[in-house]
């Protein structure tokens, strides 16, 4: 597929409710959840039955979901891909952010393009086992806005999944846009009769993500997705005393200068101890209890912190695995801890 070809049929779209003589609106038929999706189409849909096939190669199927946009739910996903491959697993990572197209980024494949056989379409590969699809390979210029209504959105992640060559695969990872509408129905409505494994929720720990996040888990568990978990990302703001910059105030004309080299200087000539010290900040207010109390209130599971790391969000931005290397020495462990704890839930299903 030359690049930014996008099918004619990328914009198949449901009819929605049917009116009958006397005006009254008839329910979908279809649907995973008519009461969340109006808009299914009437009767079976023949494309479920593609669908089902291609999936049937796939072992598990992992949806990462927030309510709240900015919350490094790409990041998750690029890096749950990452040490899924790592571990010697063969993994698909699929971007159904319409709009805004980070994965490609994210996993240092900016660029590439496309490619159609007679199987269908090919993921682009950062490694032999780890395959990625996005629109972000179909787009001219990078630079460009997708600017399409709900059905035609709907049409391409139809199509990601009917005609896509996965393979044999052990996990379909699928970052999702933030919210709960178009996308979140559509990709449930395609993927739930093949099973789907279950949902992690992203979210940051402040009540104005967490308002969002409760009802992303109130989707789940009405359209019948299991919540494997929820991660706290950008827990606070953490990293080697070494790694910090030192600015001194100066109140006379409200600026600053850098004091960071001889900051360190004094403290590797009067406390060296120090150096590997970690300086945690509070970035966001978590004092209503964060998303650890949020799913105590909500009964599902907890996965654990991710603190904000600069290492990572450097990896994010070169397209790399934090797991390379030691670089990422606060995030990377952490993220390690929460993917461990979502692997064994996962194998419970085979």
């Amino acid at each position: 597929m030359e690049n930014g070809d996008i099918p004619e049929n990328a914009n198949e779209h449901c009819p929605g409710p049917q009116s009958d003589s006397a005006g009254k609106s008839d329910s979908c038929a279809g649907c995973p959840n008519q009461e969340v999706c109006a808009t299914a189409p009437k009767g079976p849909d023949p494309d479920l039955v593609t669908i089902a096939e291609r999936m049937s190669t796939v072992k598990h199927k992992i949806l990462v979901l927030s309510g709240k946009g900015g919350v490094g739910k790409s990041t998750f996903s690029a890096q749950l891909s990452f040490a899924l491959a790592g571990m010697d697993h063969q993994v698909g990572l699929m971007d159904i952010d319409i709009c805004g197209p980070s994965i490609p980024k994210m996993l240092g494949l900016e660029g590439q393009e496309i490619h159609q056989s007679n199987f269908g379409w090919s993921p682009v590969y950062v490694e032999d086992n780890l395959g990625v699809m996005s629109i972000g390979f179909m787009l001219p210029n990078s630079d460009d806005a997708v600017i399409w209504r709900g059905p035609r959105k709907n049409g391409l992640i139809k199509q990601f999944l009917k005609d896509v060559n996965w393979g044999e695969i052990d996990y379909l990872v699928v970052d999702a846009p933030p919210g709960t509408s178009d996308e979140h129905i559509s990709i449930v409505q395609y993927l739930l009769p093949t099973g789907i494994d279950g949902a992690i929720i992203v979210t940051t720990p402040q009540e104005v993500s967490l308002i969002d996040v409760r009802k992303e888990v109130s989707f789940c568990k009405k359209v019948g997705v299991p919540v494997l978990g929820v991660v706290e990302n950008m827990s606070g703001l953490s990293q080697p005393l070494k790694d910090v910059k030192f600015m001194k105030l100066l109140t006379e004309t409200g600026s600053s200068i850098d004091v960071t080299k001889d900051v360190i200087s004094c403290l590797r000539e009067n406390a060296p101890e120090l150096l590997n010290v970690v300086a945690c900040s509070e970035v966001f207010d978590s004092s209503a209890g964060g998303a650890e109390r949020m799913c105590k209130e909500m009964g599902v599971p907890f996965l654990g912190k991710v603190p904000l790391d600069p290492q990572l969000c450097k990896a994010a931005e070169q397209g790399k695995s934090c797991f390379e290397d030691n670089k990422c020495s606060v995030s990377a462990p952490a993220l390690k801890s929460i993917i461990q704890k979502v692997v064994p839930s996962t194998m419970k299903t085979e």
